[in-house]
């Protein structure tokens, strides 16, 4: 198995997690030092080949070394392909070059969604069989927290209204910030009471450098880096997740919000409807008025929350990450028997 260094993404929980229950079952091959760019890509392609030689290679993180035909790869989405203005240019031609070779040379590929499945597979051409779906997983410790544990969260990490509507993102195109912020303006005057919190993204100055947004609407709050144990309350403290990402393999966002009862408000395209299923509200991301809309609905139907979120909070439990890490596993012994 091959393991990145970089910070936790997405693709990075994936990999965390499933070697934490693949331990003793898998060895992890990485670089002595972290390596960025090309020199990062060289030690990929030409001396990983070496260390592995001999075994059934699993890389985790949508590439692997094409000298290696023993080897499954997960590829979670191919967005760099279907979106390279969201990419260096340099960056984006070597996945376009890349993805589809490495995918006619593995052994299997796994992919996190139908939605990623799908895209590979009108991508390549292959056999629906050589291209094998294991969704993402939630953690235990996402789960409804306690009055006190959010009271704590709050001081923590400074979030001082009783009401907010989170969301959870980077400065990314994808997640579509500035989508979120015109919904925000159109809803906050009838809303007085809420605010929108935003975590993972960094401030003001970085929010105006980064978007075609001169100014930001009233009682919008930055909480940028948010720790890991801090997640839980904070899902659970919000009235909904905004989620309006236009391209997601998967979402886990999503998934680790309904685990903590809160509804999802996510956009209706990509992998998100396959996440949420019934448990959330769909919305077009393009569309500010749509997205505003859905907020009002959510914060003023109280019913409706609880229902949402009793549907979240079981659905949820079908996403593990044992299940994951078992059907993964389950993949890998077949390829190596193949």
């Amino acid at each position: 198995m091959r393991s990145g260094m970089a910070d936790m993404t997405g693709v990075q929980r994936y990999t965390s997690e499933l070697v934490q229950r693949l331990d003793g079952r898998v060895r992890a091959i990485f670089p002595r030092r972290r390596l960025n760019g090309v020199t990062g890509h060289l030690w990929e392609q030409l001396v990983l080949p070496v260390l592995a030689r001999g075994h059934l290679l699993w890389s985790p993180a949508n590439v692997g070394p094409v000298g290696i035909r023993r080897q499954v790869v997960t590829i979670h989405d191919l967005a760099c392909i279907d979106h390279p203005e969201w990419f260096g240019r340099r960056f984006a031609a070597w996945y376009r070059y890349l993805i589809p070779l490495l995918a006619h040379r593995v052994t299997r590929l796994i992919t996190v969604s139908e939605f990623s499945k799908r895209r590979l597979l009108d991508l390549t051409g292959l056999p629906e069989s050589r291209v094998l779906v294991v969704p993402n997983g939630v953690d235990d410790r996402f789960y409804r927290s306690s009055a006190s544990q959010i009271t704590q969260m709050r001081r923590k990490i400074r979030i001082h209204p009783d009401n907010y509507i989170l969301t959870v993102g980077s400065l990314e195109p994808r997640k579509n910030l500035p989508h979120l912020l015109h919904a925000w303006r159109l809803v906050e005057g009838h809303l007085p009471n809420v605010w929108l919190v935003i975590a993972g993204a960094e401030g003001k100055k970085h929010i105006f450098r980064a978007t075609n947004i001169r100014s930001l609407p009233p009682r919008v709050l930055f909480r940028g880096f948010v720790a890991e144990d801090d997640l839980p309350a904070l899902y659970s403290g919000a009235m909904a997740l905004v989620y309006p990402s236009t391209y997601e393999g998967f979402g886990l966002p999503a998934l680790e919000a309904m685990a903590c009862g809160t509804v999802p408000i996510v956009a209706n395209s990509t992998a998100l409807p396959e996440v949420v299923g019934d448990a959330g509200l769909l919305t077009d991301p393009l569309r500010a008025e749509d997205l505003a809309a859905a907020i009002v609905r959510i914060v003023e139907n109280n019913e409706l929350r609880r229902e949402l979120s009793r549907r979240g909070i079981e659905r949820s439990r079908k996403f593990t990450w044992e299940r994951t890490a078992d059907l993964t596993w389950r993949a890998l012994i077949e390829a190596a028997e193949s």
